[in-house]
């Protein structure tokens, strides 16, 4: 298996890629020229060139041009196809094999890996065609590089029309990040496109211009040879062109310099959340140049073969939004369309074609029949207050409390909603919230049985073994059985006292569905809480009056409010968590992986009911919340991408990997159709964690359990002697949190999170099988070198 592959920085060896705004710009001429000017910059240092595809006649290739005008140059060309066309149509007509995107990538390395250790100096990588010409396998080069962020050199287009092709290929590379550091183009008297783009980039973009004559015409090949010897000689002698070298070393070893002080320089200006600052020092913060799919490309010193930049997993899937990549272009342009097209426009009483558009969808694929509204908000935090602010308003205009009265809600133990205040009240008191001193819990908490396999059996708390996850989650067959009555019996009792003994109100229900994120990934019994849902709704006369429903989607008892910031938008394995209990609730709350990971947004669903308790002709009666850049067009119109693409992947059957390996022996999606297949991921428990993984860790010493679901891993450990604190306090997942952050030669490292004594996974919804299971050979041999 080819190494984990990152981005691309030596300290001895600059690389730069060299790109046409166009095919036919003079890219191998201007590559020349280069290899030319930096060839004799310093006596020590040594020049090369490297084209990784090429397509045409050997005999006419770039390659060959560079070594005849500088002989004894290190040139070379990775992939030549005959036919001159496209390199994907060259490829698919060639004998040999298509070479994968992974294939040139890992070539490319292999060569700068060499040159660094042996003749540092400089390297010039030429693509082929233009910036989103397709490589082999049919990606365009703008994506297939980005992988390696190598800093760029545009070649501009003199031709007619190249004022534009030249725009468009920047902004093409802008907006994949990467650094665009210099632009040559010729200069070509009758149409002057150098006079227009010289103080275009300049003044707008800061990039400086450079420009050379039109090279000689073609002749004949003996004319040719020496006429283009005169033109390299007299271009050499341009003084415009031999600050280049310097300007272009400067650079590099200003973004070396940089990426070294970061550290040092963070820890004096940046507060930093969730994080003791007595106990961080510079040395312990993660330097992140950049980041691709799965994976951030973070600083480390490192031998002179092998690069600044090494790949490191993004464990925590950035903090749990992560979901389409990093560095998503589809996420990157649709951002940039609603960028384009509103900018910022305000929301109240207006209404925008991404923020229709998004709620429509929502409401549509949710696929519950109470939710009809959607509210927008700015983060998860705030939309958790926005529905309670609906389920406690909603609960005091039916049963007529006073406003001075207190309400709470009732939510779970070891729950957490968010760090604003009003989100933390619904928490029980805790480390998160017990020293914030405007921090007042409002409301009950009850305890709920975990689920965790446990020497190769899933266990529910406190009685009942399972022999796979799904049997767990097979809450209708299990409730059929009888096993819920138990969970019935304590819910009423507890609410019973606590409304009818001690008197308390409650207006809301809150529940983060299925997993207790923040809280110590504690995965509930769904079965307790599908349940407690039911309880309530069939006691309206504990918390207030009897009440009878206008409809089946009225809500009863109290409004039930799902807090799927972390579980919802596919995290779990499905568009939502409640499908997993098979209740629906009147108030829903969502973000995170809503936007696929690039940017803040939140949505607070809610019922019609709910929406017309705020209904009156006192304008005060209404919900008088809101942001400044409510339902900012951006964010909708990238979440709208996000969804789509989610949508299309569980149709097409693109998570049939990870479905097909959870049980062993199960006939049913060993040979499954991707229709099958999408069929079963909507129907069924599935995890991208092998149920080998899951199964080995249960076993493993130190282990107390484990779980996997959709993309999470959480990881139980032990609470050794040794150990200081308990719960979050707890350092028991910090021997292997540690290992996972050393680099492996082939598998990279992990930057993962823990929650006390809980070392959490989290893989995106486009993370490969193969980074995956790179992963899982980290976890394994981090707990068998005994951390």
């Amino acid at each position: 298996m080819s190494p984990q592959l990152g981005a691309l920085l030596h300290r001895s060896l600059r690389v730069y890629q060299v790109w046409g705004a166009n095919t036919e710009v003079g890219k191998t001429v201007f590559s020349t020229i280069l290899c030319k000017l930096t060839s004799g910059y310093k006596p020590d240092e040594k020049t090369a060139f490297l084209k990784p595809v090429s397509t045409g006649p050997a005999e006419e290739a770039d390659g060959r041009h560079i070594s005849k005008f500088i002989p004894g140059l290190d040139s070379q060309t990775l992939y030549q196809f005959d036919l001159p066309v496209s390199p994907h149509l060259a490829a698919q007509v060639s004998q040999q094999n298509t070479p994968s995107d992974e294939d040139v990538l890992c070539k490319i390395h292999e060569f700068a890996s060499r040159l660094a250790s042996t003749n540092p100096g400089w390297l010039f990588v030429e693509t082929a065609g233009g910036v989103h010409s397709p490589g082999p396998s049919g990606t365009t080069q703008a994506d297939l590089y980005r992988p390696l962020r190598l800093p760029a050199i545009l070649i501009g287009d003199a031709k007619l029309g190249g004022i534009s092709s030249t725009i468009s290929a920047f902004e093409s590379l802008k907006i994949r990040g990467y650094d665009v550091e210099l632009i040559l183009l010729f200069e070509d008297k009758t149409y002057q496109n150098h006079s227009y783009l010289t103080p275009y980039f300049q003044e707008k973009h800061s990039i400086p211009v450079q420009t050379v004559p039109l090279p000689p015409p073609r002749l004949s090949p003996s004319n040719d040879s020496s006429n283009m010897q005169t033109y390299y000689t007299t271009a050499l002698g341009l003084p415009s062109l031999s600050a280049i070298p310097s300007h272009l070393s400067s650079l590099h070893q200003a973004r070396i310099a940089r990426l070294q002080s970061m550290p040092e320089t963070a820890s004096k200006t940046i507060w930093y959340p969730f994080t003791q600052h007595q106990q961080l020092t510079p040395d312990k913060i993660t330097v992140i140049d950049s980041a691709k799919d799965s994976h951030f490309d973070t600083f480390q010193s490192s031998s002179p073969s092998k690069s600044l930049l090494r790949p490191m997993f993004d464990g925590s899937a950035s903090w749990w939004t992560q979901g389409l990549g990093h560095g998503n272009p589809a996420l990157s342009l649709a951002a940039a369309y609603a960028a384009g097209r509103y900018g910022h426009v305000m929301f109240a009483e207006a209404v925008h074609e991404p923020a229709l558009a998004l709620a429509e969808t929502l409401i549509t694929e949710m696929g519950n029949k109470r939710l009809k509204r959607v509210f927008y908000s700015d983060n998860g935090s705030t939309g958790v207050e926005v529905g309670v602010k609906m389920a406690l308003g909603a609960a005091r205009g039916r049963y007529g409390w006073a406003g001075e009265e207190k309400v709470g809600v009732i939510g779970l133990k070891g729950s957490y909603h968010g760090d604003t205040i009003g989100a933390m009240d619904c928490s029980e008191p805790g480390v998160f919230n017990e020293k914030v001193e405007w921090y007042e819990g409002k409301g009950a908490w009850l305890g709920s049985p975990g689920v965790r396999c446990e020497k190769g059996v899933w266990a529910v708390e406190g009685g009942g073994e399972f022999k796979t996850l799904g049997d767990v989650f097979d809450v209708e067959g299990r409730e059929k059985r009888g096993e819920g009555r138990g969970y019935e019996k304590e819910i009423r009792g507890v609410l019973e006292k606590l409304v009818g003994e001690e008197g308390k109100k409650f207006g809301a229900l809150i529940l983060e569905p299925v997993v207790l994120g923040a809280g110590g990934m504690h995965l509930v019994d769904p079965l307790f809480q599908r349940t407690l849902v039911k309880v309530v709704r069939q006691s309206p006369e504990l918390f207030g009056r009897k009440h009878q429903p206008n409809d089946e989607l009225d809500w009863s008892g109290l409004p039930v409010v799902f807090d799927e910031v972390f579980t919802g938008i596919y995290r779990l394995g499905r568009f939502s968590a409640a499908s997993f209990l098979g209740v629906d609730p009147d108030i829903s709350v969502h973000a995170k992986l809503l936007t696929g990971g690039l940017l803040p947004l939140s949505v607070t669903l809610a019922s019609e009911s709910v929406f017309r308790s705020f209904l009156s002709d006192d304008k005060s009666d209404a919900l008088l919340h809101g942001h400044s850049y409510t339902a900012h067009a951006v964010g909708c119109q990238v979440a709208l991408e996000s969804l789509k693409t989610m949508m299309k992947m569980e149709k097409s059957g693109e998570w049939g990997w990870a479905i097909s390996s959870q049980q062993k022996g199960d006939d049913q999606t060993q040979h499954a159709s991707s229709e099958q297949v999408a069929a079963i991921a909507e129907s069924r428990v599935w995890s991208v964690w092998s149920h080998e993984l899951v199964e080995w860790l249960s076993w493993q010493k130190g282990v107390e359990g484990v779980w996997a679901l959709g993309t999470v891993l959480a990881i139980h450990m032990g609470s050794a002697g040794s150990v200081v604190g308990v719960g979050y306090k707890s350092t028991a997942a910090k021997g292997l949190q540690a290992a996972l952050l050393k680099a492996s030669e082939d598998d990279g490292s992990v930057h993962s999170r823990v929650l006390g004594n809980v070392l959490y996974l989290m893989a995106g919804q486009t993370t490969t099988e193969k980074s995956v299971r790179r992963v899982e050979r980290l976890v394994k041999q981090g707990l068998e070198d005994g951390t």
